[in-house]
């Protein structure tokens, strides 16, 4: 039974009651100078002591013609970028948790062979000791060497809770980060390298840092080897002064928001995420211009340092080196990430552009790997490469169902949600 008029016109009623308690976006209603006053906060941002953002340079928020660049010239010439596609995890009646991440480079001008190599992980968790799991000891090679694969299994009793997230978040990050350094070598010194997200998997170290009871991977042989893996990705980069960056389509950081309001409680900010609040600061409607008119343009900040990472809602200091567990090159400063925000008004979309200080730190580098990406974004909505690599990695649904038919022994754990709501083909 579905809805008849008479619900649809209460339910219309109660959205006219919400929506009327806000107003419209534009140039007569709203306050830029709350606006204004927030972004000045950013200049240098403290929580008990400790630096939780400060500007690279004057905070700035600036536009650039759509058109212009796209007749302008590419600043990179040749462009990478990985991405992975995954079942997601797969929970089964006998207490098996399983996720299969494959994993994929792609570059523009396409390069055939590089696009053909694969990285397979399949990474297992079981509660029970008395399960035995083959795990692969090395890397298995197929496809004549384009291929590799390896299982690998998180030790029984480590995870309580979350262990579906951390499970895929293991099989993603072990399998890009290896994938990318098996790949390192392939890529030209003065190319342009994507990543697909985050420059770390901030959620891994979150867990390794908090030391949970429910979530023990703090000493995890494999957890640690992504970290370490993903730092070595920084190290080659910032040896070789390569540009490096993050390419975050939903970014959901709130670090910031929170900082704001612990520091100054009497700032009325009504954001959540750090991404709301950049959205309104680099929107073209609040300047007067026509909403048609600002799908012209592009608008983006500065560059900001944090070096002291925060993650979600705990306002706990932390590094990208995770309090020494793992080793870097150079010092615990060029690991500091390091962020732009990109608006387009065409898409009502924000991106998080994240690299690491110790190649930022370059002014020259810096402005060019802006200009990188306001490039790509003009000419593409999103950069081309990390499209290829999306196309070219992600395991379609179909795909995903013959995987766990292929397990006889096991049979899937299946919720009443899985029978209402059909699986997408979102990863």
């Amino acid at each position: 039974m579905s809805l008849e008029p008479v619900h649809i016109k209460e339910i219309h009623e109660m959205v006219d009651r919400i929506d009327t308690c806000f107003r419209k976006d534009d140039v007569e209603t709203d306050d830029p100078e709350r606006i204004v006053n927030i972004l000045k906060h950013l200049r240098k941002l403290e929580y008990n002591g400790r630096i939780v953002l400060s500007s690279i340079g004057p905070v700035k928020r600036r536009k650039v013609s759509i058109e212009r660049m796209m007749q302008s010239e590419n600043p990179f010439t040749k462009t990478y970028s990985c991405d992975s596609g995954s079942t997601t995890t797969k929970t089964f009646d006998n207490g098996l948790y399983v996720d299969i991440c494959h994993c994929a480079m792609a570059s523009s001008p396409t390069d055939i062979e590089l696009h053909s190599k694969r990285t397979i992980v399949a990474s297992t968790y079981t509660a029970s000791n008395r399960v035995y799991i083959s795990n692969s000891r090395d890397w298995e090679i197929f496809d004549n060497g384009m291929g590799r694969k390896k299982i690998i299994r998180i030790h029984p009793g480590s995870l309580k809770k979350k262990v579906t997230d951390v499970l895929h978040d293991v099989a993603m990050y072990l399998c890009e980060s290896e994938h990318i350094l098996w790949m390192l070598h392939r890529i030209d010194k003065d190319a342009f390298f994507i990543m697909d997200g985050p420059i770390y998997p901030k959620r891994l170290i979150y867990w390794m840092v908090v030391g949970s009871e429910d979530v023990e991977i703090r000493n995890d042989p494999n957890s640690m080897k992504v970290v370490q893996n993903y730092i070595d990705i920084m190290d080659h980069h910032i040896e070789d002064t390569k540009a490096l960056v993050g390419f975050v389509k939903n970014p959901e950081d709130m670090q910031i928001m929170l900082a704001l309001k612990k520091q100054d409680m009497g700032l009325d900010i009504p954001w959540l995420l750090d991404a709301q609040f950049f959205k309104n600061a680099l929107s073209l409607d609040r300047s007067g211009m026509k909403r048609k008119e600002t799908y012209k343009y592009i608008t983006y900040t500065n560059w900001f340092i944090q070096p002291n990472q925060f993650y979600e809602k705990m306002l706990r200091s932390t590094s990208p080196l995770v309090c020494e567990m793992v080793r870097g090159r150079f010092d615990s400063e060029d690991y500091a990430l390091c962020f732009f925000m990109v608006y387009v008004p065409k898409l009502n979309t924000i991106f998080k552009i994240e690299s690491p200080y110790g190649i930022v730190k370059s002014e020259v580098l810096r402005n060019r790997i802006t200009r990188k990406v306001l490039y790509d974004l003009a000419m593409n909505g999103i950069p081309m490469t990390l499209s290829k690599a999306d196309t070219i990695a992600k395991i379609p649904v179909s795909e995903r169902r013959h995987i766990v038919d292929r397990f006889s022994n096991s049979r899937i754990d299946t919720t009443f949600n899985d029978t209402r709501w059909e699986e997408r083909d979102e990863r």
